[in-house]
């Protein structure tokens, strides 16, 4: 079969019933459609024939009407190769499109309640970034991934029967990766679970919806850490629920202020193992008065473990999950950490009290994550690949803190640069008189991302800060952002 058959032009319409000329009518709507962006510069239209037979016209109608706009320079025909739109329209993509009559003050739709009460409340989220740099938050050591191995297990399961990777999956997930990610937890994290608690999710976004859409009604209390994780919040929000914003002190999410605030709450969030952003770890007197408090108030507790793997001081404090006796835990797991944040892949661990509902929930609207992304995931675990990544992981982001904790000594005089154990960032708190938002626009404009810590919060805590991102950059990379740093003026010492 031919690779190229040429750009779909199935929007063109032709009116038999119009006083105008068929040919003129052709004309004119491959001329709209050129103008407006709706072919590429460089693409290849179909043939003539193929064409005419597609809008139902004869080919000599067709072939005049190309003529007359390969004449007017938006065509380019090529001997032997066919009618390509010309390059010239690159720098007018869509500007036809923007001239549009009735485009200008076009009246927006009606929204929802909730989707009005949910715009007024969302905390502004910075476009996720894709490319590393010194000192984004949000990326692992994309550097360090080990790609053969992955290409060798994509290759494998695109050779699979057509049905396996290319029919719709199963709404709760493949039952590999549900069985392995079991017993991952169980072994690497020490918590007691069956795959059938696992449900497979398209990253740890959705399993924030999903269970705020399964639990919460408007107006219910949601605990939520404060400063804390802005993506989480927002989901909530968007339930309609009442945000409760909750102190964090070293020992994490302050269960005295919650309940000084909302004691019947109904879902508490927490990030136990590397509290968003501070960087605490909860301590186990806390996590036991928390239990205690959901306990009391008959509520759940949502536990957000996105980087909990990588951990490089003594033995890190077990997961919220795995002293849960009470099934008051629902523990969310992302792969966009210890892998790559484009697989859009994470999972929800449901206490089993809540498990026929998710499952039926999962067969009724949710359309799953794709099955050879899944099942490629499946192998990695099996292999022992996972694992092996994630020792590397702890080495590499142990040496990348330890240079970002070097290298940040010279700033010591206007940077309390805080202590972490675990994952790839962390918080360097500012003097009072330190212009927080003054500091983010410098280093942006010196190719440095960091974010203010006031981004994170929903309340003023009294403090400012900035977060630092050290897993996705070299050593070397982090003292020359450091070096960069150091000609701000609100950080000269």
């Amino acid at each position: 079969m031919k690779t190229n058959g040429g750009a779909l032009l199935s929007s063109l319409r032709i009116d038999r019933a119009s006083d105008r000329k068929i040919s003129i009518q052709l004309y004119m709507g491959l001329k709209e459609i050129l103008l407006s962006g709706g072919v590429m510069p460089g693409e290849r239209l179909p043939a003539s024939r193929t064409l005419a037979k597609e809008i139902g016209v004869s080919r000599t109608t067709v072939i005049d009407a190309i003529d007359r706009l390969t004449a007017e320079g938006l065509l380019e025909a090529r001997v032997g190769a066919g009618t390509f739109v010309s390059r010239v329209l690159s720098g007018r993509r869509g500007v036809a499109l923007a001239a549009q009559p009735g485009t200008a003050g076009a009246v927006a739709p009606r929204l929802s309640h909730a989707a009005t009460h949910a715009q007024r409340l969302f905390a502004p989220r910075s476009w996720l970034p894709h490319k590393s740099q010194a000192f984004i938050t949000a990326l692992p050591a994309l550097d360090l991934f080990p790609m053969a191995h992955w290409a060798r297990l994509s290759a494998r399961h695109w050779r699979a029967g057509r049905e396996e990777v290319m029919g719709y999956g199963h709404p709760s997930g493949y039952q590999g990766l549900r069985e392995a990610i079991a017993t991952h937890l169980n072994a690497a994290r020490g918590i007691k679970c069956s795959p059938d608690q696992v449900f497979i999710v398209s990253g740890a976004q959705q399993a924030f919806f999903l269970i705020s859409a399964l639990l919460l009604n408007p107006g219910d209390h949601v605990w939520f850490e404060n400063p804390g994780a802005i993506g989480a919040r927002n989901a909530f929000v968007a339930s309609g629920a009442s945000i409760v914003p909750v102190e964090v002190d070293q020992e994490g999410l302050s269960v005295a202020d919650g309940l000084a605030k909302a004691p019947h709450f109904r879902i508490a969030f927490a990030t136990p193992s590397h509290q968003q952003p501070l960087g605490h770890v909860m301590s186990l007197p806390r996590r036991i008065a928390l239990l205690r408090a959901a306990e009391d108030a008959d509520a759940l507790i949502v536990e957000d473990d996105y980087d909990g793997e990588f951990y490089y001081g003594s033995q890190p404090q077990p997961p919220l999950k795995s002293i849960d006796t009470q099934e008051r835990v629902i523990y969310v797991g992302t792969f966009s950490k210890s892998l790559f944040p484009s697989l859009r892949l994470g999972f929800i661990l449901v206490p089993r009290g809540l498990v026929d509902t998710f499952a039926e929930v999962s067969a009724s609207w949710l359309s799953g994550v794709p099955t050879a992304t899944q099942a490629i995931v499946t192998d990695f675990m099996n292999e022992g690949l996972f694992s092996t990544h994630i020792r590397l992981m702890r080495r590499a982001y142990k040496a990348r803190h330890d240079a970002l904790v070097e290298a940040m000594a010279a700033l010591s005089t206007r940077i309390d640069l805080q202590a972490t154990a675990s994952g790839f960032h962390t918080v360097g708190l500012l003097p009072d008189d330190a212009d927080e938002e003054r500091i983010v626009a410098g280093a942006h404009e010196r190719g440095i991302i960091v974010a203010a810590l006031s981004r994170y919060c929903m309340t003023p805590i009294g403090r400012k800060g900035l977060v630092l991102g050290f897993g996705g950059v070299t050593p070397d990379e982090i003292r020359r952002g450091v070096k960069t740093l150091r000609t701000l003026p609100d950080l000269a010492s």
